[in-house]
């Protein structure tokens, strides 16, 4: 297979397919969770950790798979990580208690390292000037999967058992990896060297104490001492791990690639993004379901919602999942000729402006579906733009663990924006019940509305890399 090289497009579709399987396994659960936990027999807490053990893995496992697959090869490590990723998916489809359930999704989360794997074969395989087209379709179909999970979700939830999630979930991600071993290249470009093992425990120590602490606050309280010894534990490991990464040989992340200026201003705004688009991902299918389910005497205070099944639920995401199809494809185009910090701007700006939507106009159920394809578009431009400029910012040799940093700082703004949107819902209650009122949605949406604008402003920061400064990197 590595004597014979497929043509760029047939990597491209083995690896779109790959995201795809990726993202549409990560947000298929959510609408199931209330389901999960009557089933199982078991709490909201626990329940909710389905998804959170996921985004844990999913940000440990990233920067670490896609290290390894800059050292050892790009298409090897991806075909692990599918592995991985197929074998936690049918675990997770035979579960037998909610335990065993949290312990094939945590098996399942390595299956993230999907995405800045596949960036790096784009950089080694593709002919320059189809980079940031194909690396524009890969992250469009991490939004487009991410939507279409919610609508497919949404449809089995309603009419099947929840083990049919990750039964279909497991077809996708088996058929990915065939198509990977049978049609994607080794990649020529290694960097042999040792593991970083100081610096992967140091790392993966402080991103789950930090995420830990972010997912478990709402329910153990944000002043409780548990929350407070992860958030110290968290600095403790980071700062250590920055230190031990600036004095050995060979570091896992190199300290001087993510302060370079376009690499450090892209994950600022990774950072920025993950937060306003999360919230909104995730409250607008809670929006439109209410009041439904809830007792009739507290449903006729609910004065929002439109009562959406699980189905229909999913149905009003779907014109932003089909925008995002194609917006990151144009997104590579635009950067191509104008610079990729626009289209990331841009991008921001529209996510904003749909927030800004959804926060004043949401009593009709067209005004919520109006303000999708501004948010899809605003996603695909802002997620495809993103990796380009670190792909197109670091050594070919540290694309996998760059784009993989990206993937977790935009992962660790995403729960940061999800666990302030439950704490608004939470905050802000229909007077007498735990139900959310619609000030607490207003407020959510407006929040995301501010971060995006602030992320649009500060991409504007990102300077385009110019061929001497990039070479004289390289050189470093």
């Amino acid at each position: 297979m590595e004597s014979e090289r497929q043509h760029y497009n047939v990597t491209l579709g083995a690896l779109t397919l790959a995201g795809t399987a990726f993202a549409l396994q990560q947000t298929m659960v959510v609408p199931a969770l209330p389901v999960l936990q009557r089933e199982l027999n078991t709490t909201t807490t626990w329940a909710t950790w389905v998804l959170t053990v996921f985004l844990l893995v999913a940000s440990v496992a990233t920067p670490i798979l896609g290290k390894l697959g800059d050292q050892h090869g790009k298409e090897r490590l991806l075909a692990i990580s599918l592995g991985l990723f197929l074998a936690g998916s049918i675990g997770c489809a035979l579960a037998w208690d909610i335990w065993s359930l949290i312990g094939f999704r945590a098996l399942a989360g390595t299956g993230a390292a999907v995405f800045p794997l596949s960036f790096a074969i784009i950089r080694d395989e593709f002919p320059p000037e189809k980079v940031g087209v194909g690396i524009g379709l890969v992250s469009a179909v991490f939004g487009v999967g991410g939507g279409f999970g919610i609508v497919l979700s949404g449809v089995i939830v309603d009419h099947l058992s929840w083990r049919w999630l990750f039964t279909f979930g497991s077809i996708g991600v088996a058929l990915a990896l065939a198509l990977v071993v049978r049609f994607v290249p080794e990649s020529p470009i290694k960097t042999p060297s040792r593991v970083d093992v100081p610096g992967a425990v140091l790392l993966s120590a402080g991103l789950v104490s930090f995420l830990v602490a972010l997912t478990q606050g709402e329910s153990w309280g944000w002043g409780s001492p548990r929350i407070a010894v992860l958030f110290v534990g968290a600095a403790v490991f980071l700062v250590a791990w920055t230190l031990v990464e600036l004095r050995v040989p060979e570091p896992m992340v190199d300290m001087r690639m993510l302060a370079h200026r376009p690499v450090l201003f892209t994950n600022i705004t990774a950072l920025i993004a993950g937060f306003a688009m999360f919230g909104v991902f995730v409250l607008v299918p809670n929006f439109v379901e209410l009041p439904r389910g809830l007792p009739p005497e507290i449903a006729a205070r609910v004065d929002y919602g439109f009562g959406a099944t699980a189905t229909r639920a999913g149905l009003y995401l779907l014109p932003g999942s089909v925008v995002l199809l194609f917006a990151g494809p144009l997104a590579g185009l635009l950067g191509r000729k104008y610079g990729f910090k626009w289209p990331l701007s841009f991008g921001l700006l529209l996510a904003s402006g749909a927030a800004a939507m959804l926060a004043l106009w949401h009593d009709e159920p067209w005004q919520v579906v109006a303000s999708q394809p501004f948010l899809g578009l605003g996603v695909g431009f802002a997620f495809a733009a993103m990796a380009t400029i670190i792909a197109q910012s670091v050594r070919a040799s540290e694309t996998g663990v760059a784009t993989g940093m990206n993937t977790v700082m935009r992962t660790v703004g995403g729960v940061i924006g999800g666990q302030l949107g439950a704490a608004l819902l939470t905050a802000y209650t229909i007077p007498g019940t735990e139900v959310p009122s619609v000030t607490g949605f207003e407020i959510a949406f407006a929040a995301s509305a501010i971060a995006a604008l602030v992320g649009a402003v500060v991409a504007i920061f990102i300077t385009r890399p110019q061929a001497g400064r990039r070479v004289a990197f390289e050189a470093a």
